[in-house]
């Protein structure tokens, strides 16, 4: 094939090379007849195929799909079995429909939970994001259609998302905003990477030859083809050269015509365009191989909507009342008032881009009825589609809510809050459902709150009035048969947060650097998001990262790790029996967290580095084993210009949550790096100390420096003259400044000593 490309290259003329690295249409590459080239398509899926009936143009009208849950509820499954069968399951969908190519996954962090596209992304982890987009291209791939993994990079808001200028450090790049793309395209290679709207640092990340070229295509060993969002390309030639080989949408003749033009005056290669174009024939011709047309499994796919549905609500509360068991399962009521606009009307997916047409919807009042047995189901609406005030709808609700023995509310956080396009001004539900929520609780005790959302909501308004609340997010079509299930214990509830519930905005990481302004948003939090950052901050949060609880319970044993003193390069392996100690069957998900004791840089208290979801029976009995590797323990050195250990002491935290720690298991690591010497003349007395080189050559000049400083500052070995631990200030003082005190007792000028110290530590001496 790759000898064929270059033919059909070598044979193009330079108007269908620029031509083919710009759409022919809102959904398709330009075919060049004459060579054979057909065209491909391409469609919105992170969680459907929005494959529209005339792909020509950029309507709305799309064919019938499933609509599975979106990323926020799949995410919470925890589960890469399932995330594979979801991606094959939308690989044989898009078959069908004629797609070669689905645009997704996102693998965006969840910056704040204010981001308005947030429930299409999986988590505010990098590694956990990372494992579910592998599994998720994984299955896609499997059955011969593409994928396009998005949204690259740092983009993490809608508000300016065209424009805005993400001003983001290195290493936060690096740890927090990369990872989850550089595992799912070293573990993958998803056939599409899709460049984002904004500029990082500066300049348009279609543009970015550092994200794009040095990253991505060479360092990452990207094999496919990157592919601008949707109208992202500000000047072609530059996006070009900075490694984007597609603009979309088409047709665009000012772009073709710009890069024959650029290519003629030399401002282009035409190596650089060959690239592209080699590229872009290669998943062309790759999508070809797969034939397309047929049906798919319009029940089978449905039925495994409700399984991920089922597997990614999260029982957030479940408190028993009084000399009672906790409300959740529901038994043994007669009479159940369901309250809340969403049960009769689903709310299961999100606004914008990847709005599907939903072959089937179950509708949750329906569900629950069937499953009801001899109770008796009312319903009221509690609350209308707009933002307006309706008190008598709280008074119905409240009326069926005291004549009954128990009440669900359902309440779906409204599309005017959350969706593609806008970001969310707050976490609240609306006035309404406040108040609705207050008012039923009052005159029922025993009140379940579902949630239909995309990401965290504020509940300190009404939390502590309800015993139960399940969050069943953005559910996909089959969710409503997914909630009475639950609801009625036919299945237990595993899924964990993949993100943390905060008390209040306020808390939040990003709260004052979002949005940003004057077209610029400052990451001014760095490393430290979602759980990072409440627990540097030992800030307390309404539902940790990771929580999730069951109708059963769980003990955690015998916990080990393979060795107790290892090689970064070996890594180790870490076990825990787990044990079902309920009476019902259930899953749980083992989250492994890695704690640096010391290091060089600053790092978060932990980060979660392994998980495994396992299945039990009552009273059995399984161990898990959990691998983690060089980058468990490594972080980005932004002066080494790479990921690096350092020898010393960790601690791995075997946990059912970020908050509930059940063992900890000390290690030592020894690192096998050979790093260069990074010091230079404003490096400190200490930074020399730390440098292995550093301190062999400065080493035997310490001890008199010492004692010079005693001499100069009358430090008695405690406290100077000054008042104050010399040594300490010295420590962070540059040496050729603490040299300058010092010039006496040295052979020659402080400056020229510190070069030729330099020069020793670089090996150039």
């Amino acid at each position: 094939m790759n000898a064929e490309i270059q033919s059909i290259i070598a044979s193009m003329t330079l108007e269908e090379k620029a031509a083919l690295c710009t759409g022919a249409s809102a959904w398709t590459t330009t075919p060049v007849k004459r060579l054979h080239v057909p065209e491909m398509i391409v469609s919105d899926g992170p969680h459907g195929i929005r494959r529209l009936r005339d792909i020509y143009s950029m309507g709305h009208q799309s064919l019938p799909a499933t609509c599975f849950p979106t990323a926020s509820c799949s995410a919470s499954t925890w589960d890469v079995e399932l995330m594979r069968e979801l991606g094959a399951a939308l690989g044989e969908e898009a078959i069908a429909l004629n797609v070669d190519v689905i645009l997704g996954p996102g693998v965006n962090m969840k910056r704040s939970p204010l981001g308005g596209r947030n429930f299409e992304y999986f988590s505010e982890d990098p590694y956990l994001a990372g494992e579910l987009a592998v599994a998720f291209i994984n299955g896609v791939q499997s059955k011969g259609v593409g994928t396009s993994l998005k949204h690259y990079a740092a983009n993490n808001q809608e508000f300016q998302r065209f424009s805005i200028d993400t001003e983001v450090d290195e290493r936060t790049l690096r740890e927090i905003y990369l990872p989850a793309f550089e595992k799912a395209v070293k573990e993958a290679q998803p056939w599409t990477v899709m460049a984002s709207y904004n500029k990082v640092n500066g300049v348009f990340a279609t543009e970015h030859h550092t994200l794009l070229t040095e990253i991505l295509k060479n360092e990452w060993n990207f094999e496919g083809l990157v592919v601008s969002d949707w109208g992202a390309v500000r000047d072609r030639v530059a996006a070009l050269k900075g490694g984007t080989d597609w603009e979309m949408p088409g047709p665009q003749e000012r772009r073709v015509n710009a890069v024959v033009e650029a290519v003629r005056s030399g401002e282009l290669d035409e190596a650089t365009l060959d690239e592209s174009v080699r590229r872009i024939l290669r998943i062309v011709f790759k999508a070809r191989e797969t034939p397309k047309g047929g049906a798919f499994d319009v029940d089978g796919h449905h039925a495994i909507a409700r399984k991920i549905a089922a597997e990614g609500m999260v029982l957030l509360k479940n408190a028993p009342l009084p000399q009672e068991e906790p409300l959740l399962p529901l038994r043994g009521h007669r009479q159940i008032a369901v309250i809340g606009r969403s049960a009769e009307t689903a709310h299961f997916q999100g606004g914008g881009s990847s709005h599907i047409n939903p072959t089937r919807v179950d509708v949750p009042f329906l569900e629950l009825q069937s499953r009801a047995g001899a109770a008796e189901l009312t319903y009221a609406q509690g609350y209308p589609a707009d933002d307006s005030f309706r008190q008598d709808l709280i008074d119905q609700a409240v009326g069926l809510a005291r004549s009954s023995d128990v009440a669900l509310i359902h309440i779906a956080l409204p599309s005017y809050k959350e969706s593609e396009g806008y970001d969310r001004t707050d976490l609240d539900l609306t006035a309404q459902q406040v108040a609705l929520i207050q008012a039923v609780a009052k005159v029922q005790p025993k009140t379940v709150v579902v949630l239909n959302n995309g990401s965290p909501v504020a509940m300190s308004a009404w939390i502590d009035a309800v015993p139960a609340i399940l969050e069943g997010w953005m559910m996909g079509q089959a969710g409503g048969a997914a909630l009475a299930d639950i609801l009625f214990g036919q299945v237990n509830p595993c899924g964990k947060l993949a993100e943390t519930f905060p008390l209040k905005l306020s808390d939040t990481p990003a709260h004052l650097n979002w949005p940003g302004g004057a077209g610029k948003v400052r990451y001014g939090e760095g490393l430290f998001t979602g759980y990072r950052y409440y627990d540097s901050k030992e800030m307390p949060v309404l539902f940790p990262f990771g929580h999730g609880l069951s109708y059963t319970t769980f003990t955690y044993s015998n916990a080990k790790a393979s060795a107790k003193t290892f090689r970064d390069v070996d890594g180790l392996t870490v076990t825990v029996d787990v044990t079902n100690t309920g009476h019902m069957a259930g899953k749980e998900v083992v989250q492994v967290y890695v704690h640096d004791r010391a290091s060089g840089l600053v790092r978060p208290q932990k980060e979660l580095k392994g998980f495994a979801k396992v299945s039990l029976h009552p009273g059995e009995t399984k161990p898990v084993a959990i691998k983690l590797d060089f980058r468990a323990f490594a972080y980005y050195h932004p002066e080494y210009r790479q990921w690096i250990t350092e020898d010393g002491d960790f601690d791995l935290l075997i946990a059912s949550s970020a908050d509930h720690i059940r063992h900890i298991l000390a290690v030592t690591l020894k690192s096998t790096l050979d790093l260069p010497c990074i010091l230079d003349r404003e490096s400190t007395v200490r930074e020399w100390m730390a440098d292995p080189r550093g301190k062999a050559v400065l080493g035997p000049f310490y001890p008199q420096m010492e004692e010079q400083n005693r001499k100069t500052f009358g430090d008695d070995g405690a406290e100077s003259s000054m008042g104050l631990n010399m040594m300490d200030m010295v420590g962070d003082m540059p040496l050729v400044s603490v040299l300058m005190w010092q010039q006496g007792a040295l052979p020659m000028h402080p400056e020229d000593f510190v070069d030729e110290l330099l020069a020793q530590a670089h090996g150039r001496a």
